[in-house]
């Protein structure tokens, strides 16, 4: 029976594989930290109910009645006032730049026209560029008309009642006035597959050549580090704007998705983008001794990049740390740059601040990049 099983044989192979774990240490820590990384982010992270939502008043008149509805628009838990005082145009600005998620019109005369019985009209308008950021939000407001004044409509006034719809809200959904998914996920889509796509490509096309020797082989040439990491992932650019190209014709063609803004400033931001995510590639296959550890260092940064840019779920219904690691990572700011272009028509202006920090990432993870680079092959 040993000739065809034998236990002590066995044991000594599991043995072996447990030297080869822990010789491993970055498999090995991939195994336990992955796992950890999602009940972290899938347990805390995630909320599909956001709340606190940053919003603008823009109060044509101060009254009673006035000060009422900002009381029981923050009091739901869904609004946060960035400005109790504001104008119409700062806050159309600040929805265009994507600072505030809402603006909150009192118009003037309303507490005139309340009193008579004209039933006037308060306007909430939404960035519903993502549209599960802003339905429970807007679902919450349009019950105000029936609980926001019960304590100020007394006396005199007991005949417009909160049971007789004083007054109404207007909800106007800028951007994406339909609530339209695919109007969201179809110009995200472009920044997953740019992050997938770039940093595998670049991680593996690297290690596999430092993995079959033929990398120093190259550097023992007259060629430069910096020139040989530049032609390296060159190529990879141009493979990126084929796959821009190909989104690009099936969210006009297929999805119907408006593009609003400039082709060439569109260009522009997802050149800055494939520069973030090849700087990451090249980091990776300066760390990774072989392609499993960069397939799963990849893994690693892809993960929280989906969870935690704003593609899968509201950014602002995270909380203020997970938010904190989502500004750091290119995903976040790509999607603003992309949502604003082709959504809102935003200019250069507008998105420089989804701009810089693009900028400044590529310059820190480039440096890493390279000197771990030279070191790795000296």
């Amino acid at each position: 029976m040993s000739q065809f099983f034998s236990l002590g044989r066995l044991l000594a192979v599991m043995r072996k594989e447990f030297i080869q774990l822990r010789r491993d240490r970055l498999t090995f820590a991939m195994m336990i930290g992955i796992p950890l990384l999602q009940l972290t982010l899938f347990g805390f992270a995630i909320n599909g109910d956001p709340k606190g939502l940053p919003t603008v008043v823009v109060a044509e008149e101060q009254s009673t009645f006035s000060r009422s509805l900002v009381a029981a628009l923050t009091q739901s838990g869904y609004f946060t006032l960035l400005r109790s005082q504001t104008s119409a145009a700062e806050a159309g600005e600040m929805l265009a730049r994507g600072e505030a998620q809402f603006a909150f019109t009192i118009p003037a005369g309303f507490e005139r026209k309340l009193i008579r019985g004209e039933r006037p009209a308060l306007l909430l308008e939404a960035d519903a560029t993502d549209p599960s950021a802003t339905g429970n939000a807007i679902a919450a407001v349009q019950q105000l008309s029936s609980t926001a004044l019960s304590h100020d409509l007394r006396g005199p006034l007991a005949n417009l009642a909160p049971g007789t719809t004083p007054f109404e809200v207007r909800i106007q959904r800028r951007y994406n006035p339909e609530g339209i998914t695919q109007y969201n996920i179809v110009p995200g889509l472009m920044g997953v597959i740019l992050t997938m796509t770039m940093i595998m490509m670049t991680a593996l096309g690297i290690t596999r050549e430092v993995e079959r020797g033929t990398m120093e082989n190259l550097l023992a040439t007259p060629v430069r580090p910096i020139e040989v990491m530049v032609g390296k992932i060159a190529p990879y650019i141009l493979i990126g704007y084929v796959q821009v190209s190909v989104i690009l014709l099936a969210a006009r063609f297929i999805f119907s998705v408006p593009f609003v803004g400039s082709f060439w400033l569109l260009m522009a931001c997802v050149l800055l983008f494939i520069a973030a995510n090849l700087t990451v590639g090249i980091t990776i296959s300066s760390v990774a001794r072989n392609q499993t550890q960069a397939m799963q260092m990849t893994f690693f940064f892809f993960l929280p990049s989906m969870l935690l840019s704003g593609f899968m779920f509201p950014f602002r219904g995270m909380p203020h740390w997970a938010q904190a690691i989502g500004e750091v990572l290119p995903l976040t700011h790509f999607l603003r740059l992309i949502r604003g272009v082709m959504l809102k028509g935003s200019d250069a202006l507008t998105l420089w601040p989804s701009v810089w920090p693009l900028l400044l990432f590529i310059g820190v993870v480039m440096g890493v990049g390279l000197k771990r680079f030279r070191r790795t092959l000296d």
